[in-house]
């Protein structure tokens, strides 16, 4: 994301024109990231009208820019230009996103947006369901695509039994595709209490009557149970687009290792972040949290030393890749990692 630095200003600068410097530090990249990376459109269809959401989430960026510093905040009066990375590092922009989603869906009878494509969130759903069935035949897969290793037909009545939270759920549909791969014990959780009314919404129209939804704050949850599969589409990223980013990632890693449970399962999608990316942010809190500094896997693990809080385990394979500078990626990554 551009980003640009502000001259300093003078101590007699007034408030409305300190908002219109906030608003003028919104670059093109920033007013186009939700079309261009995040927002992909589905047949679940939209009819929110784009140029009043950007500029409703400038006025909430403007707002959230000059808000009163928080726990999560860093401690300067003035945020630094060149950290404001995007829009949708705010909450303030999901809370006016969803209450758009909302009215619209009550109106229109519209799902809103699925974040990265309903085809990613299939294959997401599809793949973990396959993971799943490995691991509890322990099959613990390391470098080898799971899902081809499974005969069609084996039993899967065993995930039934996994207890799945899907962190930042906002419309809840992914916990809707992952019953129908045959988990039953599902919860869905987002700090914006707009998203979580959608997602009840469109969850009792589907009449699923096994998922359950809550307000709660990743960064600061109130979550007192573990959970054998988390789930995370997209809200690492939208943490790390926050002017205090990595601030907010280390509290995501804290967090998060505190809600899935030993021998349970992390599966993170991203859009923001490559597989060796993602994995090497595992392996810098693996040796915060005291664990090896080595790169360590599933097997071969040296049980004279405690094992790291999180191992590599797979990625989806199947995402279409394209080449770029002699290197080969992909749009979206997913992968899994097991909780020791």
């Amino acid at each position: 994301m551009a980003g640009i630095r502000v001259p300093p200003e003078d101590a007699d600068v007034s408030q409305a024109a300190r908002q219109v410097a906030a608003i003028d530090l919104i670059s093109d990249d920033d007013r186009s990231v939700t079309a261009d990376s995040w927002s992909i459109k589905s047949e679940y269809g939209s009819t929110l009208d784009d140029e009043q959401r950007h500029a409703d989430a400038t006025e909430a960026l403007s707002a959230a820019a000059y808000r009163a510093p928080s726990e999560y905040s860093s401690d300067k009066e003035e945020p630094d230009a060149e950290a404001v990375s995007s829009l949708l590092g705010f909450q303030s922009y999901w809370d006016a996103t969803y209450a758009d989603e909302l009215a619209n869906f009550r109106e229109h009878g519209h799902a809103g947006e699925v974040w990265f494509g309903a085809d990613v969130m299939e294959i997401v759903a599809s793949w973990t369901k396959n993971l799943f069935v490995g691991i509890s035949q322990r099959h613990l897969p390391n470098h080898i695509d799971i899902a081809n290793n499974l005969s069609a037909g084996e039993p899967e009545k065993e995930l039934s039994n996994w207890s799945v939270l899907d962190v930042g759920t906002g419309n809840g549909l992914l916990l809707q595709e992952l019953a129908k791969q045959g988990f039953s014990d599902l919860t869905g959780t987002d700090y914006s209490e707009g998203a979580i009314d959608l997602a009840r919404s469109l969850t009792d129209r589907a009449e699923f009557t096994n998922i359950k939804f809550l307000v709660d704050d990743i960064l600061d949850t109130k979550l007192d149970k573990k959970f054998q599969l988390v789930m995370d589409k997209g809200t690492l990223d939208a943490i790390g687009l926050h002017p205090d980013g990595p601030l907010k990632r280390s509290m995501y890693w804290d967090s998060i290792s505190g809600l899935v449970a030993s021998g349970g399962l992390l599966v993170i999608t991203s859009c923001n972040s490559t597989k060796d990316e993602l994995i090497q942010e595992v392996e810098a809190f693996n040796q915060r949290s005291g664990a090896s500094p080595e790169s360590v896997t599933a097997v071969d693990l040296d049980a004279s030393r405690d094992p790291p809080p999180f191992q590599y385990i797979d990625h989806v394979r199947s995402y279409p890749t394209f080449t770029f500078g002699g290197s080969v990626g992909s749009r979206v990554a997913t992968v899994a990692f097991l909780r020791n």
